[in-house]
């Protein structure tokens, strides 16, 4: 499993960084699901008066905060829709996301959520993201977010307007913690703190999220979103 996941890990990697500049945005979408696409980006627009700074910053994943003034294009709305109907069956269904071969890579992080990984997509598909940002209300999963990762920012945008957030290099376990480390060699067989098993390893990642079926007051790409702070706590 543990060399497996970061092979893995590193084909996406690498295909993401040279596929992301050759994605066309071409869209066939229905006239309810673009209506209702639009309704939700437009929302994001709606930016907040004060920027503060995230607590999100101090776990490790940090985002860029300028991201409210966005002009949501007829284009960028077009691939939101892709994206919601890519995602659609996994937008309040975790087991069909589990089921599809996605599995925690992280607990809840701090305004953004719980990071789901499927390590089988490769290449940059708008229609099909390779992490799902959940908020959690007991049994209760939501999809707020969708999210890629690069190992350096891409050359070509892979929206428009597009901003982006980092992630440091750390080794993942399979309860969704994540200890930050330079290198794959201090990675440990199990956490020292909670014995789950090592999953994965990957260095310094861009990521790159949109908030495809949260509005997010913040902005559309922004990592982090203040709707998310009623789950800090979950």
């Amino acid at each position: 499993m543990r060399r497996r996941a970061i092979v893995t890990i590193v084909t996406i990697l690498a295909a993401l960084a040279t596929a992301c500049g050759e994605q066309a945005a071409e869209t066939t979408m229905s006239t309810v699901l673009e209506t209702t696409t639009t309704a939700v980006v437009q929302t994001t627009t709606t930016s907040t008066a004060e920027t503060t700074t995230s607590v999100a910053e101090t776990s490790g994943h940090e985002h860029d905060a300028e991201a409210g003034d966005l002009e949501i294009t007829p284009e960028i709305a077009a691939q939101v829709a892709q994206i919601r109907a890519g995602t659609a069956r996994y937008a309040d269904n975790i087991e069909a996301a589990t089921e599809d071969g996605f599995f925690i890579i992280t607990q809840m992080i701090p305004d953004m959520g719980y990071h789901f990984l499927n390590p089988n997509v490769e290449g940059f598909d708008i229609g099909q993201p390779p992490i799902l940002v959940y908020s959690r209300d007991g049994d209760d999963w939501e999809l707020g977010a969708v999210e890629w990762v690069f190992a350096e920012e891409p050359a070509e945008p892979p929206m428009e307007g597009a901003t982006y957030g980092a992630f440091p290099s750390a080794c993942h376990f399979d309860d969704g913690l994540f200890v930050p480390t330079a290198t794959e060699e201090e990675c440990a067989e199990t956490n020292p703190d909670t014995g789950s098993s090592f999953t994965f390893w990957h260095p310094d990642l861009v990521t790159f999220h949109v908030w495809a079926w949260m509005p997010n007051p913040d902005g559309l790409y922004n990592g982090t979103n203040p709707l998310m702070s009623a789950q800090n706590n979950s």
